[in-house]
């Protein structure tokens, strides 16, 4: 039983994770505000939410502020993995749609391989180069089409689907100890917060010009899902691990790329191009690969 609500938990979690893109694209297009207002309401609420939630359950949630060396582990992690994250994957959206967005942060196990290989002085396994260049190859038939002639992605949309391979890498390294020490959802919870803040200092005045949306309750409604829906597929998503393999949660989280491609479509009526729609799948199937490539190479004997 244990196994198949590790399952259900991790299909659930992604999908609702791929739901938020579409949810997003479509509050950007249909309001006006910005990308730093939208994260700025988004990490705020859903962090404040998440500490709230650990001070109720009796945890002390100021521990990790009492020690310079996890308070500053703490900003960093806030600022440049989890908004880092949030504004790249956001951004992505403004520039381009959900779907790439989506896809580009789906290309993340890339950068690891790659920052991981360079750190340590080794050559990745053979099947691993295979899946980074059939994914790479999928990448090329997304952006052009099947013909060089047919690339139409704008240069600040590639600039930041590429940035969030390079966010969602740092997401996924550096906080390893800090949640060690001080548990996943206190660590996130403090990470929204900070991050959050981070934003909202940057220019306050323009960002409370724009709660005006607020006022707008279908606006105000959509930003509401878009915090419940996010956060709720972060939390399915850890709670997954508990029960599956690494190698299952890879592999099911493509189901994030195809969620957000099957409501794009039924939502706003995107369709990819034949090619476009062949080199989405080649994505998945190249990172499938690398997941599970890793995998074996990781239960193989030394």
């Amino acid at each position: 039983m244990g196994r198949v609500k590790g399952l259900v938990m991790i299909i659930s979690g992604a999908a609702l994770w791929g739901l938020s893109g579409p949810m997003m694209e479509w509050t950007l297009e249909n309001s006006g505000m910005s990308v730093s207002f939208l994260l700025t309401v988004r990490l705020l609420v859903a962090g404040l939410l998440l500490i709230a939630y650990l001070r109720l359950k009796g945890k002390q949630v100021m521990r990790p502020w009492r020690q310079k060396v996890w308070s500053r582990q703490m900003v960093i992690f806030g600022v440049a993995g989890m908004l880092g994250v949030q504004f790249a994957f956001t951004s992505a959206i403004s520039e381009s749609n959900a779907v790439l967005a989506t896809l580009f942060q789906f290309l993340s196990p890339i950068y690891v391989i790659l920052f991981v290989s360079i750190r340590q002085r080794f050559v990745p396994p053979f099947a691993q180069i295979a899946g980074m260049i059939v994914t790479l190859g999928g990448l090329f038939l997304l952006l052009t089409n099947g013909s060089l002639s047919g690339f139409s992605m704008t240069p600040a949309a590639l600039f930041w689907g590429v940035a969030v391979g390079f966010a969602f890498t740092f997401y996924t390294l550096y906080p390893v100890r800090l949640m060690q020490e001080w548990g996943v959802l206190l660590s996130i919870g403090w990470a929204m917060v900070v991050g959050g803040a981070a934003l909202f200092i940057t220019n306050p005045l323009r960002l409370f010009r724009e709660m005006q949306f607020l006022m707008d309750w279908q606006i105000a409604g959509m930003l509401t899902g878009i915090i419940f829906v996010g956060t709720l597929a972060f939390l399915l998503f850890l709670g997954s691990m508990k029960y599956i393999t690494p190698i299952e949660t890879s592999i099911l989280s493509s189901f994030e790329p195809l969620t957000a491609m099957i409501v794009s479509v039924v939502w706003f009526g995107a369709m990819l191009g034949a090619w476009q729609l062949t080199g989405a799948i080649v994505m998945l199937l190249g990172v499938t690969g690398i997941s599970v490539a890793g995998g074996k190479s990781k239960e193989d004997p030394a």
